[in-house]
This record gives structure tokens, sequence and C-alpha cells, in this order.
């Protein structure tokens, strides 16, 4: 079974973790996941660096323009992840946007992606129709989940859509805005989240987007399996060390 389907089996609520790769040093990548599964963080995602982010806000666009200008290629995580699986049992996620896999070749990348062990995908830009007709072959031959997002705008219809294709879980995106923007969550916000449990998917839904301390996270985990921090990592690392991770992490799940 795919890490990604075991883990959402556990009975807890999951927390995962987003930064980007070469961040904030060119070879931190892997002390960064190794750091974070030892602090007992469920799912990790790698975030590769892209220089037109457009879902991202204006940290993790620093961050990801910060890992180019250090030298971070997709060979280079690659490599770099090469040996991952000796020392990480967690789910390992690559969330990037569609046209650097696509320059590198989509078979190849999935290729990689199985040869170092990693689980998924997120692709914010690849669209639904795409994926189906013309990729969906090649995610199954190297064992990858591929995880869509759905936002408070996406019609009941278009998430029974996604929900019927996927086969692990849904990135629920807690709002319109990028990422890093919100402080906390409102009624409406809240609302949908309840919302998208009513429809009982046959997929768990995992909430992005706003999550940044203990209270955002209870208030997005209220009814949805899990939810991931990103922006609010990165704001970490930038003034703290690797080793301190476990003082961030302990910081959300108390």
């Amino acid at each position: 079974m795919n890490r990604i389907n075991s883990t959402l089996q556990k009975d807890k609520k999951l927390l995962s973790i987003y930064f980007t790769a070469g961040y904030p040093k060119i070879n931190d990548t892997v002390s960064i996941i190794q750091e974070l599964e030892k602090t007992g963080v469920d799912m990790i995602e790698i975030g590769l660096p892209f220089s037109d982010p457009l879902a991202d806000g204006p940290t993790i666009q620093e961050s990801s323009t910060i890992a180019i200008e250090n030298g971070m290629t997709t060979s280079l995580l690659f490599e770099q992840l090469a040996n991952i699986r000796e020392s990480v049992n967690i789910p390992l996620i690559i969330m990037g946007y569609f046209n650097p896999m696509m320059q590198f070749g989509m078979e190849q990348f999935c290729q990689k992606c199985s040869e170092v062990g990693i689980d998924g995908l997120i692709i914010p830009d690849l669209p639904l129709q795409v994926y189906q007709t013309e990729y969906k072959a090649i995610f199954e031959k190297y064992g990858l989940k591929n995880v869509f997002l759905i936002t408070p705008q996406t019609s009941n219809q278009r998430i029974s859509e996604i929900d019927a294709i996927s086969d692990s879980f849904i990135y629920m995106v807690s709002s319109a805005a990028v990422t890093g923007s919100q402080s906390d969550f409102g009624n409406e916000q809240v609302s949908y989240f309840k919302r998208i449990s009513d429809l009982n998917l046959k997929n768990p839904q995992i909430v992005g987007f706003g999550i940044n301390n203990k209270a955002t996270f209870s208030q997005a985990t209220q009814y949805q399996k899990g939810a991931i921090i990103g922006s609010a990592f990165i704001k970490f690392l930038k003034i703290n060390k690797i080793t301190a991770i476990n003082n961030f992490v302990k910081g959300i799940k108390i």
C-alpha cells in the first residue's frame, strides 16, 4: 500500500509540513526532512522551486527565488533524495508546477520519483482532464498518487469528479487567497469545512493555506483529516536553525 494511504488510515489528525527544496541553504533539503520526521510530522510536501509560482504568497515566492539562486534544480533534488528512504519512512510528496516537470519529461520525472521513494505529487496547474487523458497511466505505472486541489469556489459537481478520480486525499484550499495571507479562520471558512465534510467524499481532505498555529490547526481539522503548514514553517526556517524544528512542531501539536 502506498505510504500516503497507510498514513490516512491512522486514527489521528494529520500534520503535513511544506518546505521549499534548497531553502534556506542548498543542502538543507535532506536534513529538514529527517528532522521533521523525528518531531512526529505525519507527511512532508517538498516544494519544487519555480520562477513563477502563481498560487504562492510572498513567503514561499521568496523561498523559491532563494532556492533557485542557491542552485536548486529538479535534477539536483533527485540527487539529494537518492538515499532518503534509508532514513525516512513517512510519506513524501513533491508539490510543484507543471512546467518544470514537463521540461524534465513527465514520464522521466515520475520514474525518478518512484526510484527515490516519492509517494505522490501535487501539481496545482495540471488540469483534471489533461491528467486523466494524458498522465494518469504514467502516475499509476510508477505508483504515484496525484493530489487535486479544491477551493470554496469549486462546484459540487467538480468536487465529485475530483473525488472519483482521486485515490489518496484531496487538498482542500481554505480560501481563494494566496498562501500565507491569513491569520485565522472566520465563520465562512468554518462553514466551508463543514459543507465539504457533509458531502461524505470517499477521499479524506487535508486543509492547506492559512494554517500557522495550534488554533488554526484545530479549526482546520475539526471536520477534515489533517492540515498542511507551509508559509509559517518557511518563516520559522528563515530565522531558526534546523535543529529547532521540534519547537515549531510542538507549538502546533500540543
